[in-house]
């Protein structure tokens, strides 16, 4: 998602929309009717830490293209990295 993509509604807009899909928005299959009755918040188990990290220039500019959130998307990508392997490398102290 490109910035120029991004369009900015009211709040009177957007109910006004509610319920309504982009023409060009890929089907879906329906949400079924009790699914909001049984949805939770699921929050992170611990609170997120602030770094400085150096990265190459062309990945993160890739993920800033991506659009907002590219930060929560590069912590997605590690922690898959981390969950796909913790059964490979237990670090032994």
């Amino acid at each position: 998602m490109n910035k120029k993509n991004i369009t900015t509604i009211t709040l009177e807009e957007a109910m006004k929309r509610k319920g309504k899909t982009r023409k060009d928005a890929p089907p879906e299959p329906p949400l079924p009717e009790d699914f909001w009755k049984h949805a939770k918040v699921v929050l992170p188990e611990s609170p997120k830490e602030q770094v400085t990290i150096r990265l190459d220039a062309d990945i993160l500019e890739w993920f800033k293209e991506q659009g907002r959130g590219y930060q929560t998307r590069m912590n997605a990508v590690l922690r898959s990295y981390v969950e796909a392997r913790k059964d490979e490398t237990s670090v032994k102290r």
